[in-house]
């Protein structure tokens, strides 16, 4: 019998997934929280619930009766919290990987199933990209058994979820920040780095580093609208 699976995710980037799972799994896609609920899980009875990329408190009753899987852009215990791909960057990180863990009530806090190296180059978008791609090469291997919960050890290092105020551009210092600024920012749905004036604000993305000079696109508008 062809299993059940959930995909939990808003983004257009991880239709992806379930495409390319469609051939071998029946794969439903939840896009919003108040669809999330236990009634309609039991009805369909998926094997695993997978959320990408999930911005909402999961039900405790979802919790407790279904395996549900979140993916994570740390190395785990390192980096729990918020804005994951966004810290990494501000702290310089280039390298890191996508942690797939078991939900738990802690946030982050849950045995792991595997973990899949992922370079931070490029933009916030192209990131995310490569990410969808790796996580539904591991949801394969979490379904066929390839994998086997292991607790998380090390130290905890926790991140703090990031506002949109955090991409003024104003008060850095060299042109990587002002780079890595940018193209932490620049994907689908994000707020833009920025710098505002009196009467402007301009918008920054598709930066490009050429011999130390930061080449972006810039879109001005108003700092009333």
């Amino acid at each position: 019998m062809i299993e059940n699976i959930v995909i939990a995710s808003p983004h257009s980037r991880h239709d992806y997934i379930g495409t390319e799972l469609g051939a071998k799994f029946n794969v439903m896609r939840i896009k919003t929280p108040e669809a999330l609920t236990a009634e309609y899980l039991k009805e369909i009875n998926p094997t695993y619930v997978f959320f990408p990329h999930w911005s909402w408190i999961i039900p405790d009753e979802i919790l407790a009766d279904f395996k549900c899987v979140v993916f994570h852009m740390t190395d785990l215990p390192y980096g729990r919290g918020g804005s994951p791909l966004q810290n990494l960057i501000v702290r310089g990180i280039k390298e890191t990987v996508v942690s797939a863990i078991k939900c738990v009530k802690e946030l982050d806090a849950g045995p792991i199933y595997l973990k899949v190296p992922l370079t931070l180059e490029g933009t916030a978008q192209e990131i995310l990209d490569r990410a969808s791609v790796v996580i539904q090469q591991m949801i394969i291997k979490i379904i066929d058994g390839q994998t086997v919960l292991k607790d998380q050890v090390g130290d905890v290092v926790n991140f703090k979820r990031r506002v949109a105020d955090e991409g003024d551009l104003f008060y850095l210092e060299t042109t990587d920040q002002i780079y890595d600024h940018i193209r932490m920012l620049d994907a689908d749905n994000y707020p833009s780095a920025f710098i505002k004036t009196d009467n402007f604000r301009l918008d920054f993305s598709s930066a490009k580093n050429v011999d130390g000079n930061i080449e972006a696109v810039v879109r001005f508008h108003r700092s009333d609208k």
